[in-house]
């Protein structure tokens, strides 16, 4: 089978090489990197049966490009960049690759929490983390890791997920409460760590964020799309609280206005870092032989 990784942001040179060592035994791998189109993309995917991207853009163009394409996997959690319809539609396995890079976003988000109650490290008294109040809002692989880092730091720990009941947070050393406008009522500092789902997308709006302290922060290494930044833009204005990201918002311009109370990243941070980008490529190419091999779709999202 022929694979093809698709990298417009190249994985570190020991991660590539990883992969071709892994392929080499039974199938044929092509390294497509630094490319400058997404044209560039659609032609290189002609004959592919495998691809492995990371915030490249698999679109419908893409896929019906590529006959002969029978799995893509996101070396990564999200998978919002891969056109998920049209792949179903022509049978196609998609696949994420969970947890590989939680620890790098679980310590920048921390980094972020230090960064912002510090005053963005300008002359003048800052905070500590210690006996702060964190919300955890989503209790995945990054929820989790973050908030044992905050527990490490001497915080409080709150946590609020749908979909996991009190007595996992009771286990885990979190205190659960009942709703995320509780969460966000109670805590210093919210971390958001869920995907950009229908049910997500602007579910950080208005009702939430009226509900934080005036001085709260909201941290959010999750994806651009779950806060409605028009209802940001307005509690910014009414209130003191803090927003500090790695997904860099739409209305950026108009959040600098906000001084040392916004920050983000040039670019998405999360997962950059050389221990992840590793372990994603790893995880990747070995879904996608395992796959080939056994028939394995543990990790499908489609």
């Amino acid at each position: 089978m022929k694979i093809i990784l698709a990298t417009q942001k190249p994985f570190s040179p020991y991660a590539t090489d990883r992969v071709k060592e892994i392929a080499k035994a039974e199938h044929e791998l092509t390294v497509f990197e630094n490319y400058k189109e997404q044209s560039e993309l659609v032609q290189a995917v002609h004959d592919a049966d495998a691809i492995i991207v990371r915030s490249d853009l698999v679109t419908a163009e893409v896929i019906n490009n590529a006959p002969k394409l029978k799995i893509a996997v996101r070396a990564g959690a999200g998978y919002d960049n891969i056109d998920l319809e049209a792949c179903t539609a022509r049978n196609i396995v998609v696949m994420n690759t969970p947890g590989q890079n939680s620890n790098a976003v679980a310590e920048l988000a921390v980094g972020l929490m230090i960064y912002m109650v510090r005053n963005s490290f300008t002359p003048g008294v800052g905070s500590e983390l210690k006996n702060k109040k964190l919300g955890i809002h989503a209790y995945g692989n990054v929820g989790k890791l973050i908030a044992t880092l905050g527990k490490g730091f001497g915080m409080e720990v709150y946590g609020f997920d749908p979909f996991v009941n009190s007595e996992v947070f009771a286990r885990d050393g979190l205190t659960a409460v009942k709703s995320a406008q509780e969460l966000y009522s109670l805590c210093d500092i919210v971390s958001i760590n869920m995907p950009a789902l229908p049910a997500t997308v602007k579910s950080v709006n208005k009702s939430l964020l009226e509900q934080l302290k005036n001085n709260a922060i909201l941290v959010n290494t999750a994806r651009r799309e779950v806060i409605d930044e028009e209802d940001l833009l307005n509690i910014m204005q009414r209130s003191r609280i803090k927003y500090a990201t790695d997904v860099k918002p739409l209305c950026h311009e108009k959040l600098t206005d906000f001084g040392n109370r916004y920050f983000s990243t040039p670019k998405k941070m999360g997962a950059e870092t050389e221990e992840a980008n590793i372990n994603a490529a790893i995880a990747a190419i070995n879904q996608i032989v395992d796959y080939f091999k056994t028939g394995n779709q543990t990790y499908r999202v489609n």
